[in-house]
């Protein structure tokens, strides 16, 4: 399972680098291999500088090896060896009105000290983040997600909706990071799903992305924008960084595992800003967005 698993997220990345490079029309992606020196490694694939995406990475990684103390607290195990594989992607397009994405699809197992398999499962999901909220674009995105998920079980978009509005929350803001999408974790054998049930729908999902994001970059990707509103798109990206910095398990992850600094971390944004005390005009578009990261909504 965990080369295959690999081996999909090797062409997938290929796949959505090779569309986003189309779209942007300028840049391309600057690719890195670099090696874990416990075990692993990876490709980080960096976009900077385009007609669309100021800057956004598509990675993968490999890392295989003891697991650390930290992670070993985490699962509650005395000792154990573990591999993790996935594919994780930020986006942070240029024009203001152009959503900010993330994606991430991973596998991970972990042995025992004879190297047998004691443990196994899948996790990822899909989100987005505008700074103007267009509803066509969220119920878009998310019928893309939708009708990933009802090929499997009509009970996982509702499932793994709800679970991504409780999971990218900025507790400390009381409000979402985006307008969700899905996220699953711990994603392991039960009694209707096997593993190689849950490797073709998570890699249904993954199969989703380009059709649920690309078409919204290119309906907005022209607009015209003012000065103010990428004021308005710097300091939410600021709380973009917050989630990341503070809650996202992925980067803490990473961090724990001595992953590579500059991959875990391209998920940063260039340009950044933190008002203090910020507050957008009542009535006004920036609020109507806020509205909504208070109050995550159903949107199909």
């Amino acid at each position: 399972m965990k080369d295959k698993f690999y081996q999909y997220i090797k062409d997938l990345q290929d796949t959505i680098t090779s569309k986003l490079e189309e779209v942007d029309g300028k840049a391309k992606f600057q690719e890195d291999i670099w090696k874990r020196p416990e075990g692993g490694g990876g490709r980080t694939r960096v976009i900077e500088k385009g007609n669309v995406f100021e800057k956004g990475g598509v990675n993968i990684s490999a890392v295989h090896g003891e697991l650390p103390e930290t992670m070993r607290k985490h699962f509650g195990v005395t000792e154990a060896n573990f591999f993790a594989c996935g594919l994780s992607l930020v986006l942070h397009p240029k024009n203001p009105f152009v959503p900010t994405v993330h994606a991430n699809w991973r596998y991970f197992e972990m042995y025992d000290k004879n190297g047998d398999v004691v443990d196994q499962w899948f996790g990822g999901g899909q989100d987005l983040t505008p700074y103007y909220l267009f509803e066509e674009d969220a119920k878009h995105f998310h019928q893309v997600c939708k009708m990933a998920c009802d090929k499997h079980n009509p009970e996982f978009y509702p499932k793994y909706k709800a679970r991504c509005d409780e999971y990218f929350y900025n507790t400390h803001r009381n409000e979402a990071r985006g307008i969700g999408g899905l996220f699953f974790d711990y994603c392991k054998i039960t009694d209707t799903m096997s593993m190689e049930k849950w490797f073709n729908f998570v890699t249904e999902v993954g199969d989703s992305f380009l059709e649920a994001y690309v078409p919204i970059v290119e309906k907005r990707k022209d607009l015209p924008f003012t000065q103010m509103q990428r004021d308005w798109q710097e300091i939410r990206r600021g709380r973009y960084v917050e989630f990341n910095l503070v809650h996202d398990k992925g980067t803490l992850f990473g961090l724990k595992t001595n992953g590579r600094i500059e991959s875990i971390l391209m998920s940063l944004p260039p340009h950044v800003q933190w008002v203090y005390d910020h507050k957008p005009t009542l009535g006004s578009e920036e609020e109507k967005l806020l509205d909504v990261l208070k109050h995550p909504k159903s949107w199909v």
